[in-house]
């Protein structure tokens, strides 16, 4: 091979190499779009006007507040009335504004509804729908609910005691009166 042949092989390969190093290439799928839960939780949290959580209590299980995006510990120390619910499900729709009835009158053991299965959009959406303006958080992890043991099936209503003791309500299985509440609880 002689010396131009050489050269032209190189200035070939040079040319090669040129064109893939500016060739446009794809950079992957583009960023996912914002989602529902991140574009609108803010306004649904406003929207939704949920009383403040309890501050963190020692030696509890992670939840984040709904009212303001909060990480908290919900401490299993009552006497406080602990409700699971998921957006999906009809009867805790029912239940959620007897449930926040029964929290607005005077002396009645706190009562905290407990997210699961849902996102916290759809969540806040839903309260601010019902109006029940419980302070409310979100077990995302299910860790609360693996904690008391709660079945699939929703609502699952659990009364702490202030000695810590935990127990499901099953009479009535769904509230549809404040006064039932109050029964259940003394």
């Amino acid at each position: 091979m002689n010396n131009r042949t050489r050269w032209l092989v190189v200035v070939l390969v040079l040319g090669v190499a040129g064109v893939v190093a500016l060739w446009p290439r794809d950079e992957g799928p583009p960023p996912p779009a914002p989602t529902r839960q991140t574009q609108d939780v803010a306004a649904l949290r406003s929207q939704a006007q949920l009383r403040a959580c309890e501050p963190a209590g020692e030696g509890g299980v992670g939840v984040t507040c709904l009212g303001d995006g909060t990480r908290t510990a919900l401490a299993l120390r009552g006497p406080v009335l602990i409700n699971f619910w998921a957006t999906w499900c009809q009867p805790c729709q029912k239940e959620l504004p007897v449930l926040d009835a029964y929290a607005k009158q005077p002396g009645a053991v706190p009562v905290v509804p407990v997210l699961v299965e849902s996102t916290e959009a759809d969540g806040l959406e839903l309260l601010a729908r019902l109006g029940v303006r419980l302070p409310s958080v979100h077990d995302g992890a299910d860790e609360l609910r693996k904690r008391v043991k709660a079945p699939n099936t929703l609502p699952a209503t659990y009364y702490v005691t202030a000695d810590g003791q935990v127990r499901q309500i099953t009479d009535p299985p769904l509230f549809t009166a404040p006064e039932q509440v109050e029964k259940a609880v003394r």
